[in-house]
């Protein structure tokens, strides 16, 4: 197993925005230092999702990513303060709006939330999930690429991974953008502070489930 890293960043200084570049760049966010986080203060009515039951298209949450190529594993952890149904932070993997991937826990106030991945391709969202009962939880994401296939994994502590989904793009370049985001679809004053994001370049020997 060789794994190679690609990009580290610990948010402890502020050159990081040289390294990573936002998609819909929200209102409100900062780099602490001396906590080495990033927090997100999201926008309201900001979302990803495309068509399906809903009947809505939304491409409008905050996104920050690095573009990579071939085989990959991006990894994050991240403390959620949710305060909005389906506030939600987490990893994306994106090619165009069309087609991506995102992972996070979606909150539900009034119930049980919902752990899962959204996979998006040729236009078109699906939403595979699980009851999640530890809201406001720190978690750990990771995402591995394996050819056009998509491996996702959720930890508590960083070292005992569960998977949530293996999945598929419908690719539509070489090229891909990766990275972390968060959106409230039905509200604002969500705050996210992500402590890392972590993509690094895998071998084929290296194991994804």
């Amino acid at each position: 197993m060789i794994i190679t890293a690609i990009l580290l960043e610990e948010f402890n200084d502020a050159e990081f925005r040289a390294k990573l570049s936002w998609h819909s760049e929200p209102k409100t966010w900062r780099a602490n230092a001396e906590e080495s986080t990033l927090v997100i203060k999201t926008d309201d009515q900001t979302d990803f999702w495309q068509k399906t039951h809903y009947g809505f298209q939304a491409d409008n949450g905050h996104f920050l990513y690095h573009e990579v190529s071939g085989d990959f594993r991006l990894t994050t952890k991240v403390k959620s303060k949710p305060v909005n149904r389906y506030d939600q932070a987490g990893l994306m993997v994106r090619f165009s709006s069309e087609t991506w991937l995102k992972t996070s826990v979606e909150f539900i106030p009034d119930g049980k939330s919902k752990l899962g991945v959204v996979a998006t391709n040729q236009g078109y969202s699906d939403w595979s999930s699980q009851e999640f009962s530890e809201d406001g939880a720190t978690l750990f994401y990771r995402i591995t690429r394996r050819n056009t296939n998509y491996y996702v994994d959720y930890s508590l502590d960083g070292t005992s991974w569960s998977q949530i989904r293996m999945t598929h793009l419908v690719e539509t370049g070489k090229t891909m953008k990766v990275g972390i985001y968060a959106c409230s679809p039905q509200g604002e004053g969500f705050e996210a502070a992500f402590d890392f994001v972590k993509v690094e370049k895998i071998d084929r020997e290296t194991k994804v489930y």
